[in-house]
């Protein structure tokens, strides 16, 4: 899109390997100069908005795509997950941060092939310390989930995003391009 794209390739020959991209933003080796040792940020930080674009030429062969935004305050891991499940149905899967899996939210992803696709993802920590997964919006359908969880335990504290791709059984190989991410957080 705007000619400086991240293309990320994935393929070989074991089963469901992914490939994983983590961007420390505020907190011990922050990408953004921001390493608040003194604990002043992240505390404040409630609500978060990842944006970004991305295109695949063969948007079949993906198991998932994954984009996550992660909290790490006051000794309490907030991992707002989110799964674009491409087998075995196309649709939005959140991650329960106790349980360690993936729960369907019945909301469809079907990204299109040879274009660019728009997600955006908005999730807040609540007041009462929960995790509150609010919307997804893929190529303009926006889908309310408004799914709370709760959050699981840490010694760190910062705010990282990842993305990941995934393969699928058969490793097929496939690449997505991501560009024009933006991260907002108040």
């Amino acid at each position: 899109m705007a000619g400086n794209s991240t293309q990320t390739d994935i393929g070989g020959e074991t089963a469901f390997s992914d490939i994983l991209w983590n961007n420390h933003l505020i907190g011990d080796f922050s990408s953004q100069s921001l390493p608040d040792q003194n604990h002043a940020i992240v505390p404040a930080l409630h609500n978060f908005t990842y944006d970004v674009y991305f295109y695949s030429t063969n948007i079949a062969a993906a198991q998932a795509l994954e984009f996550d935004i992660n909290q790490f305050v006051d000794g309490k891991s907030y991992i707002w997950g989110h799964e674009c499940r491409i087998a075995r149905g196309n649709e939005w899967d959140i991650w329960d941060n106790q349980n360690q899996a993936w729960i369907p939210t019945n909301v469809a992803c079907n990204p299109n092939n040879n274009a660019w696709n728009h997600v955006i993802i908005q999730v807040q920590r609540t007041d009462q310390n929960q995790l509150l997964f609010q919307s997804i919006t893929l190529n303009g359908q926006k889908s309310f989930i408004n799914h709370f969880e709760n959050p699981t335990s840490t010694n760190w504290s910062g705010v990282t995003i990842n993305y990941q791709q995934d393969g699928n059984r058969s490793q097929e190989a496939y690449s997505v391009w991501l560009d024009n991410l933006t991260f907002s957080y108040w």
